[in-house]
């Protein structure tokens, strides 16, 4: 594993060659390019190169899950940061696709053992989606990629 160096995500060192796949749903792209947008952003400015983040697209945050695997499958990618934007409806729906990509990303790392960050705004309204996606301050996308940097440089600490 790479030598990360952990402390505030200002401090945070990313090592060359540190490799992260980012998942979208395309579902609420309203959302979720926004979201995307503050991953890349802070991927970038936190010491990652463009080329060592790949971006999957995939239909909706349902999908979220089988595409993260499939990612970490390739074994090419140090960990993946899911996006998606589930909003509330009149139906079940949401509580069927919000707990499911939940459930799912949470098996995922469990599984493939490499940290997936749940970037996966579940929101009661629009509003509440456009202030979680917000490119100028608070946006989720950026948060997540943080926390995968973050526990990319735990698991350095860890295994020493």
């Amino acid at each position: 594993m790479a030598d990360f160096t952990l402390g505030t995500p200002e401090h945070l060192k990313v090592p060359d060659g540190t490799r992260v796949g980012i998942v979208v749903s395309r579902w609420n792209d309203h959302i979720t390019g926004q979201l995307l947008q503050g991953a890349l952003q802070t991927c970038t400015a936190l010491g990652l190169k463009p080329h060592d983040v790949d971006v999957f697209w995939c239909p909706g945050a349902y999908e979220i899950p089988m595409t993260a695997q499939m990612v970490l499958d390739t074994g090419r990618y140090h960990g993946v940061i899911a996006l998606g934007a589930v909003i509330r409806g009149s139906t079940p729906h949401f509580e069927y696709v919000a707990g499911a990509a939940s459930e799912g990303v949470m098996r995922v790392m469990l599984d493939m053992r490499k940290p997936v960050i749940f970037g996966v705004l579940t929101v009661e309204n629009e509003d509440q989606a456009q202030e979680r996606a917000r490119l100028d301050r608070g946006n989720k996308g950026g948060e997540a990629a943080v926390t995968l940097l973050e526990m990319l440089a735990l698991e350095a600490q860890i295994k020493g």
